[in-house]
């Protein structure tokens, strides 16, 4: 069939889709609808031929957040350079609130940056303003949460019109993976399409997607990574810090060691591991001694989990370096950097020499001290969480931390669990030093509940053979259960989803609000119905109605034995804790961490 033939809409659609395969797009989610037709025709032949992978979801909420768990989960690329990037996954979504419902994931890609290419169809210019069906002002939709947006016009079979498109592709994925920016991120490609918006139908199918679109002569350009290395600074005082929070990466750990500095690393920073590391960072925190004598802390990452840190951070007598790559805008909640790095300075990894206080400034005593208090932190704590008492939340995350290897991939919701993986994390592993044991990922960009079941679905389906579990509490659960529905011609995948049920919301009672809400004071019945949500819903009801396993565990044991031998699937396994004592134990925990670290300290 002639090019004249095929319909314009499904002749861009078909060059667009080519176009982000040769720009690294190798999964592309896709939401059905009737206006975005002609990407969904080009998307489902560009899989049949095997270029990528499509992956179908009803829900556009549910859609966003599987694409951005795919993201993460990927491994990364390498770009000219020997630069490394993350994997661009592209979103098709119809007009109207289609597209208002990935707003929750794009905020988030946004955040934590997460290369997603949306591709938003429209209605022809002409309609728009009229009240045609499902049309709204959608290229302002995402404000300036996305790093580039294009109203690509609707084709019309122009001379140079794929060229174009080509174009503003290729500008796309560049910019979504922050390439001369080093701030990747969101981009949205707002499409219009008019009719005919299917292809004929003696079109061949599996030329659809395929390279032959291009117009002759058409070159894919390649843009080579901006690189900003970090100045030579003098060292920090020996009496530093490292603060790695999400997404500090590795380069964090690094930084510790080699200046022999102590490690506050949250669990989803890349960084929670090595002999510099401190177990349950923000318990130790609550002994103000172990801090005393503090000049210098170098953040890494986004560090957002705890109020001990960040009060840590706020202190008028400790000076703050800020390490935050790319152009985007760095982490300083409290206000107090005093300097802000492209990254972290060669002079700082330089491996120091062994001793007391050498001349390359490293102050032995000090992370021993730091040591120690992690220990009596560890000790305390691993006692505390004995199997054979009922299970609680940080017992919980306990459990699954412990069954977790290196080369696992644990997702862990934004509200306890968490909080309760911080405090655990490294209390199983070998004395003198916190083992890697698991890649933890969370959506710590908003820090919010939307879409984690969703997020971790993608990251297991690009696992690579890694075995994902979720750790979540029930309303992160009942948020995005909706996540647990596959079509039979989606792809496959082994997830287990420990689900921390306390039939509520028990992460207030650690908050404001829960000083309220405690037995019989007369805030406690408007506690329970605005903050603690009860809602008795039926997990494995839920799940069934889904095609979804479930099991009910009883006690830790249970659990430690059904991590051990995870069914194929998704699997749910539902843990029930009691919620009335969480604001207790957590204070008596607490308590009992700060008596041990002083005591410890005061024995040195």
């Amino acid at each position: 069939m002639s090019a004249p033939d095929v319909p314009p809409s499904v002749r861009a659609a078909r060059a667009l889709v080519a176009s982000l395969v040769a720009h690294g797009v190798r999964d592309v989610v896709l939401a059905p609808g009737s206006r975005s037709a002609p990407l969904a025709y080009a998307v489902a032949a560009a899989a049949d031929a095997g270029l990528l992978r499509l992956h179908v979801r009803v829900d556009e909420r549910t859609a966003g957040f599987l694409a951005l768990g795919l993201s993460r989960g990927a491994d990364r690329v390498e770009h000219p350079g020997g630069v490394t990037l993350p994997r661009p996954v592209a979103l098709v979504t119809t007009s109207g609130t289609a597209v208002a419902n990935l707003h929750p994931a794009v905020l988030e890609a946004h955040h934590t940056g997460v290369p997603l290419v949306v591709l938003a169809a429209d209605r022809p210019h002409e309609l728009r303003g009229t009240g045609a069906n499902q049309t709204t002002d959608q290229v302002s939709m995402f404000g300036p949460a996305v790093r580039l947006v294009a109203d690509v016009p609707a084709p019309d079979g122009r001379d140079g019109e794929v060229r174009d498109l080509l174009a503003t592709a290729g500008r796309a994925v560049a910019a979504a993976l922050g390439v001369r920016t080093g701030s990747p991120g969101p981009v949205h490609l707002n499409l219009a399409f008019r009719e005919p918006l299917v292809p004929p139908a003696d079109l061949d199918p599996a030329a659809s997607g395929l390279p032959e679109v291009y117009p002759a002569g058409w070159r894919r350009t390649t843009v080579v990574p901006a690189v900003t290395s970090a100045p030579d600074l003098p060292l920090p005082p020996a009496r530093t810090v490292v603060v790695a929070g999400d997404g500090a990466g590795a380069v964090a750990r690094e930084l510790a060691e080699a200046r022999g500095w102590p490690l506050l690393a949250e669990p989803s920073s890349g960084a929670r591991s090595g002999p510099a590391s401190v177990i349950a960072p923000s318990l130790v925190l609550a002994a103000d001694e172990v801090a005393a004598g503090l000049e210098h802390v170098v953040v890494v990452g986004r560090a957002t989990l705890t109020r001990p840190v960040q009060q840590l951070l706020a202190r008028p007598d400790v000076a703050v370096t800020v390490v935050s790559p790319g152009g985007g805008p760095w982490p300083d909640a409290a206000r107090t950097a005093g300097s802000v790095l492209p990254g972290v300075p060669a002079t700082w990894l330089a491996t120091h020499s062994s001793g007391g206080t050498d001349g390359t400034g490293v102050d032995r005593p000090w992370l021993e001290r730091w040591r120690a208090a992690s220990a009596a932190a560890a000790r305390v704590v691993g006692q505390v969480l004995s199997d054979d008492a009922a299970p609680t939340g940080p017992s919980v995350a306990r459990a699954v931390a412990a069954a977790s290897t290196p080369h696992d991939v644990l997702v862990v919701g934004s509200s306890n669990p968490a909080r309760d993986l911080d405090v655990v994390l490294g209390v199983d592993d070998p004395v003198g030093g916190v083992d890697a044991r698991v890649r933890v990922v969370a959506n710590r960009g908003l820090a919010g509940i939307d879409g984690t079941v969703s997020t971790a679905i993608g990251v297991a389906l690009a696992g690579s053979g890694r075995r994902t579990r979720a750790l979540v509490g029930d309303l992160t659960f009942l948020h995005d259960v909706g996540g647990l529905l596959r079509g039979p011609g989606e792809p496959s995948v082994d997830l287990q989803v420990v689900v921390v049920n306390d039939d509520g919301g028990s992460i207030f009672a650690g908050l404001e609000p829960g000083a309220l809400g405690e037995g019989s004071a007369p805030g406690a019945a408007t506690f329970e119905r605005v903050f603690a949500t009860p809602h008795g819903a039926d997990l494995a009801h839920l799940c069934a109605g889904y095609g979804v396993e479930h099991r009910l565990v009883p006690d830790v044991a249970s659990l430690r034995e059904a991590l051990a031998s995870p069914s194929r699937g998704v699997q749910v396994l539902e843990v029930r804790v009691a919620r009335d004592a969480r604001r207790r134990d957590g204070a008596a925990l607490a308590e009992r961490v700060g008596h041990a670290v002083r005591e410890t300290l005061g024995s040195r």
